[in-house]
C-alpha cells in the first residue's frame, strides 16, 4: 500500500461552516465536502451536465 495520502485538500473557506474541496489522486474525482457544527456530508462535485469534475493526475 502507498504511503502516500489517497485525498488532497485543495480547497477550504470557513471555519464553524465550513465548505471543502478533496481530489481523489487515483481517480482525479473532485468531491465538495459541507460541514456545520456536528453535521457534514460529502458528494462528488459536479459539473454543468451533471458529470463529475475531474483534475488531471500527474505522477
Amino acid at each position: 500500500m502507498s504511503k502516500e495520502k489517497r485525498f488532497e485538500k485543495v480547497y477550504s473557506q470557513g471555519a464553524l461552516e465550513t465548505m471543502e474541496i478533496w481530489v481523489d489522486r487515483e481517480t482525479g474525482v473532485n468531491y465538495l465536502f459541507r460541514q456545520i457544527g456536528h453535521a457534514g456530508g460529502l458528494t462528488p462535485l459536479l459539473d454543468r451536465d451533471g458529470k463529475p469534475v475531474v483534475t488531471p493526475i500527474y505522477d
